[in-house]
């Protein structure tokens, strides 16, 4: 959990530069990508963190030990954007490089959204997510701090060759295991279906079930997620014959499960 006062510094800054990551359209994917980077930059680098959250530092300095850093090796927005969060101040000194990501979240958000994709990007991260979730070995290894960032990459992409999921999908999938940050594979993907639903304003719902659901099964699901959240939904059907019978149903980290498999294993534990 992050303290009220790195939360209020982020909000101030997303809501400040949302409107210029949109009307960078499709080039907001570049300003993204720089994002990511310095993300990982300070992942590594807790004495640089320090130097630029200090708050017995002038803002003037920070910034000067910015530029140093960053000038001629980024775009200008997104030098703004670094020297926009240096000025803010934080709970912590690790909560800036969160906000770093959660800011190249909302630049690959407005570029798949410029490009009409912000739909497919959140279906295709929960058809990612729903694949993996009976797949214990391979969650484990992509999770795995021991093993390099890029062979956990290699791992991934080998696992989604031939699903022709696009470009903006698997930027997201492979920085949820280059960039693990104390978190599990799974988690971040729910966490990066959650900002990209948010930024759409349609949440993606996951339903489980051992047969295929019927259209009016799948619109009966939609209705009443849609009247529970209170804004549109959007159905993403999973068939999976392990569940046996029963619905599994997942938005973003809240799972409700009343597969048959699911009340089998309830089952057994109180035996």
């Amino acid at each position: 959990m992050r303290g009220e006062i790195s939360l209020v510094s982020e909000k101030s800054v997303r809501e400040r530069f949302l409107p210029r990551l949109k009307e960078a359209g499709e080039s907001a994917g570049s300003i993204a990508e720089e994002l990511f980077g310095f993300s990982s930059v300070l992942d590594s680098n807790r004495k640089l963190e320090r130097a630029l959250t200090d708050p017995a530092r002038s803002t003037a300095d920070k910034q000067e030990l910015l530029s140093a850093i960053v000038a001629d090796k980024v775009q200008p927005l997104t030098l703004e954007i670094l020297k926009a969060l240096t000025e803010c101040q934080w709970s912590r000194v690790d909560h800036i490089s969160n906000s770093v990501e959660d800011l190249a979240i909302d630049a690959i958000a407005c570029q798949a959204d410029a490009e009409g994709k912000i739909g497919r990007v959140a279906v295709e991260l929960a058809k990612i997510h729903s694949a993996l979730l009976n797949l214990t070995a391979v969650r484990s290894y992509l999770s795995d701090t021991y093993i390099p960032a890029d062979r956990r990459v290699e791992c991934l992409r080998a696992l989604l060759a031939g699903n022709d999921l696009d470009p903006i999908t698997m930027r997201l999938a492979e920085h949820s295991t280059r960039d693990l940050r104390n978190r599990r594979y799974l988690s971040t993907l729910s966490w990066l279906i959650g900002k990209i639903s948010e930024h759409s304003g349609e949440t993606v719902v996951t339903v489980t079930s051992a047969v295929p659901l019927s259209d009016t099964q799948t619109q009966k699901i939609a209705e009443i997620y849609a009247r529970k959240l209170n804004h549109p939904v959007h159905i993403n059907s999973v068939v999976d014959s392990t569940v046996i019978g029963g619905l599994r149903v997942q938005v973003g980290a809240e799972v409700t499960d009343t597969t048959v498999v699911a009340q089998l294993r309830h089952l057994q534990q109180v035996l």
